[in-house]
């Protein structure tokens, strides 16, 4: 890594990644590239609309439940006919397979992440 890609720890800290749980999910048919369209709730902070391009890993099914990590205070983004209001954080495989990025065990939604 060059020291052109080092960031300050000030910088970092604005980015605010909490914990939340997905409460809906379903297929995000206007997207171009298949996508789910979900709803995670984060607690007293509320809840948030998001899509993401998680299709070949995951079924619909199995994320309904499920505690994730995103970031919450990125502006909304307008993807397809939707806003997007997070950003849901997985690890990148070799293939674009997206991994979700979730806590251990089970914490309070709204755990802030640092």
């Amino acid at each position: 890594m060059s020291d052109n890609n080092f960031i300050d720890f000030k910088d970092f800290a604005k980015i605010e990644m909490r914990v939340g749980t997905i409460l809906t999910a379903e297929l995000f048919k206007e997207a171009k590239k298949p996508a789910y369209k979900m709803t995670i709730d984060f607690g007293k902070i509320g809840i948030k609309k998001t899509s993401a391009q998680i299709t070949k890993i995951y079924n619909l099914e199995d994320l309904i439940g499920k505690q994730v990590v995103a970031v919450i205070n990125f502006p909304p983004k307008q993807i397809a006919n939707m806003m997007s209001e997070c950003l849901l954080l997985g690890g990148l495989e070799e293939h674009e397979e997206v991994i979700i990025i979730q806590p251990e065990r089970s914490v309070k939604n709204g755990t802030k992440i640092s």
